[in-house]
């Protein structure tokens, strides 16, 4: 299996992810939108860095549950109640990245919602992983 990050000149150069992800010969793993519950069925944390901590971490038992590993993740959306909270904690937010997955990044999108399931939830988190 060979999995490529592309990531074109003539586009923006990202920053936390990237452009497209092509995946060779391999097994396609979808992953449920996650959101910041703990084994109890609460939400964990009170700000968007907090949240998005037990989100990942979530989503990552998930990917592990199904055989995978975080630089297998290709496609992520995350879905925020306030954008604007999530852009000004990145920073913050790309550290916790970093220190849970690695410096590999998918194709992601973040897009911004008025409500989640969960009241008390700030973000959501689903995606694709491709393992061998």
């Amino acid at each position: 299996m060979t999995v490529r990050r592309i990531n074109p000149q003539e586009l923006a150069p990202p920053v936390g992810f990237s452009h497209a992800v092509v995946a060779e010969g391999s097994t396609v793993v979808l992953l449920a939108g996650q959101t910041a519950l703990n084994s109890e069925g609460r939400i964990v944390g009170s700000t968007i860095v907090e949240q998005f901590e037990e989100v990942l971490g979530n989503l990552l038992a998930a990917l592990a549950a199904a055989g995978g590993t975080p630089d297998q993740l290709a496609k992520l959306t995350i879905f925020s109640v306030d954008p604007v909270d999530y852009r000004a904690h990145a920073r913050e937010i790309g550290l916790v990245w970093q220190r849970m997955v690695g410096r590999d990044y998918p194709a992601m999108t973040l897009v911004g919602v008025t409500r989640l399931w969960d009241d008390e939830a700030l973000v959501e988190i689903e995606g694709t992983a491709i393992l061998p």
